[in-house]
């Protein structure tokens, strides 16, 4: 599949081409950037202007085959000349959120630019000014038109990213279908929580699981970390960034994966057991009629259907066994529990301690 370009890759192209105008009168179109991996592609300018001592550029970000949000969206920087000494100032234009929670890798109250971009942008300012003679003091406004409304579909509020979209990217480069950018929400749901003291977070497969735990337990939205399928993901960085005590919350289907040793839930890289869920069926006393039927059932719905009819805590011996493997993750940093919502958010199944 193509991969495609991070936000922070369009960004720094943008400041490029817009400072180089600055220095030059002049826009280089396409523009080539530096990636920390070697990669130097080039991005044809959108739109530029230049005039009142700013020069501004737009790239359109191209994320390859991989379903981005801000595939396609507009990317901006705005480069002005700043005081002597001040250096390289980031600043939030329309579309680009602004930090108001603490734990994130920036200050509360600075452009959601992450460091990575930040860095990017910098050198292409410092290589730029060292060769022009220029003191490289700019202010760059980033902006992404229409930005507040790409960011409902992202978890940035729920983060703390007030008004728009984070310009991300660690390499510049976007693999399609990247698990990198959910599960590094994943982390930063955490350090959040952990900035602001919680003791007791939720990790949910889905929405259904989310609004029920929350429900179940009172939890606060900061609380709430949306792990889809990643489980391993959270666990593993729980178990270098503890949080006292964890819930973990799903759908038979999903967590039954979790039982069975699965930390990716993802239908494509794991599978229900209906096989190991008769033999655990059988642990708990069913008959060979109950037996046959799960492990002969369509769905692992199906499954929990027929252990109901047969009196079996099927959910419950699942949850159970769901806790023993995230409890081996995390290693001691944090205590595990497991609950099981229907898909009417209704609670199924519940490990023990």
């Amino acid at each position: 599949m193509r991969r495609g370009w991070t936000t922070g890759a369009c960004a720094t192209a943008a400041t490029r081409a817009a400072y180089t105008a600055l220095l030059t009168g002049s826009f280089p179109d396409p523009v080539a950037v530096a990636l920390p991996k070697g990669a130097r592609p080039s991005f044809a300018l959108a739109r530029h202007s230049l005039g009142n001592g700013c020069a501004e550029v737009a790239i359109v970000k191209d994320a390859g085959d991989d379903p981005d949000v801000t595939h396609g969206a507009l990317v901006v920087a705005a480069v002005r000349r700043g005081a002597p000494g001040t250096g390289v100032v980031f600043k939030a234009g329309e579309g680009v959120g602004t930090v108001t929670r603490a734990g994130l890798a920036l200050p509360v109250g600075e452009p959601a630019i992450n460091p990575a971009p930040r860095e990017l942008m910098r050198a292409a300012v410092r290589e730029l000014a060292e060769a022009h003679g220029d003191g490289g003091d700019v202010e760059i406004t980033v902006s992404i038109p229409g930005g507040a409304t790409l960011a409902e579909k992202t978890m940035n509020g729920r983060l703390g990213i007030a008004g728009g979209l984070s310009i991300l990217g660690t390499t510049g480069v976007v693999i399609p279908f990247s698990c990198a950018a959910w599960i590094h929400s994943i982390h930063r749901g955490i350090d959040v929580a952990r900035a602001a003291g919680l003791d007791h977070v939720a990790g949910s497969t889905g929405k259904t699981s989310e609004a029920a735990v929350a429900d179940l337990y009172g939890l606060s939205e900061q609380a709430l970390i949306d792990m889809g399928d990643f489980v391993g993901g959270m666990l593993k960085y729980l178990r270098a960034h503890p949080i006292a005590r964890v819930t973990i919350a799903g759908g038979f289907a999903k967590i039954s994966k979790l039982a069975a040793g699965f930390l990716d839930l993802h239908s494509g890289r794991s599978q229900v057991d209906l096989t190991g869920l008769a033999a655990l069926a059988k642990e708990l006393g069913a008959g060979p009629d109950a037996v046959d039927a799960i492990r002969n059932s369509n769905t692992a719905n199906e499954a929990l259907e027929h252990a109901r009819q047969a009196g079996l805590p099927l959910a419950d011996a699942v949850a159970d066994r769901a806790r023993q493997t995230a409890q081996t993750v995390v290693a001691g940093a944090a205590t595990v529990e497991v609950v099981i919502f229907d898909r009417r958010g209704r609670l199924a199944g519940r490990s023990h301690a």
